[in-house]
């Protein structure tokens, strides 16, 4: 059994990491917060641009040709992942990089079949160390981030798939429902062959052409796909975050309850244990 030192040290480093815990899911709680309205705040901005792109694609001739919106025999598939840059996150990282893995395990044979985007730090080690193909990659992206932080690895992602470099691209990323629920979603980015407005169509006057606007408006769509995905995944991280560290939190008061119980019990012994002595010890003297 161990001694009541021990216990006690048990203890106290356990109030210690419930300090911890507990600061970390107030951070989170804050960060989740304002990451939530930026997520919600972008919604209104992606459904009057997809609704422009939709009906431009729908009553226009030539956008039927548009290689953005045609899809081609595919040799090379690219896989855009979205994760955080540190852990403590309940599985918010791990359901992702599961599903990325066994995704491309079961659809490609070879390296060359594929190549990974990666945002994040925590996706960008997984696949480096299993020394899977990433192309492009972007990690220190801030907690609230704007489109400037990911503008590049954006334009080029969209630039791979006009230059055919691969033939489509899919994103994963964690959709957040509830502070308590965050969905694995994959997404076809590429080409975009299902493009469709959330709402009624509305007739639009373009000036100089169609055509042109969307030449424009289209990689303009795709990186904005891309910008609202990592805003719905910072706020299913930070609200992953604050739930597991509530639950740490939790288990560590559930523990030290615990820990104080064996303790009381050791003390309680050890206290009998002393007095039996004394009292055998002065009934031998007499």
């Amino acid at each position: 059994m161990a001694s009541l030192r021990d216990i006690k040290s048990r203890i106290n480093s356990t109030k210690k990491t419930s300090q911890i815990t507990k600061a970390m899911q107030m951070v989170s709680a804050s960060k989740w917060s304002r990451a939530e309205s930026n997520a919600k705040a972008f919604v209104p901005y992606m459904e009057k641009i997809q609704e422009v792109v939709a009906s431009i694609a729908s009553g226009s001739s030539g956008a039927s040709s548009h290689a953005m919106l045609v899809s081609r025999p595919v040799k090379k598939t690219g896989y855009l992942v979205i994760t955080s840059d540190r852990g403590l996150a309940g599985a918010y990282n791990s359901s992702i990089l599961r599903q990325v893995f066994q995704t491309i395990k079961n659809r490609h044979n070879s390296p060359e079949e594929y190549a990974i985007i990666a945002i994040g730090r925590v996706g960008r080690d997984f696949f480096v160390s299993r020394k899977m193909n990433v192309e492009l990659e972007v990690v220190g992206v801030s907690d609230q981030p704007s489109f400037a932080d990911i503008s590049e690895l954006a334009k080029s992602a969209v630039g791979l798939f006009s230059e055919g470099v691969y033939d489509e691209l899919y994103m994963y990323y964690n959709h957040y429902v509830s502070a308590i629920q965050q969905d694995v979603t994959e997404k076809k980015l590429l080409p975009l062959t299902e493009i469709e407005a959330s709402g009624g169509l509305t007739s639009y006057e373009f000036e100089p052409s169609a055509e042109e606007i969307l030449e424009v408006l289209l990689p303009q769509y795709a990186e904005s796909l891309i910008y609202g995905a990592l805003l719905d995944g910072k706020a299913s991280e930070h609200a992953a975050r604050m739930t597991a560290m509530k639950n740490a939190t939790d288990n560590a008061a559930d523990l030290i309850d615990s820990l104080s119980l064996v303790y009381n019990r050791a003390r309680q012994a050890a206290i009998t244990q002393e007095i039996t002595e004394i009292v055998g010890g002065a009934a031998a003297l007499e």
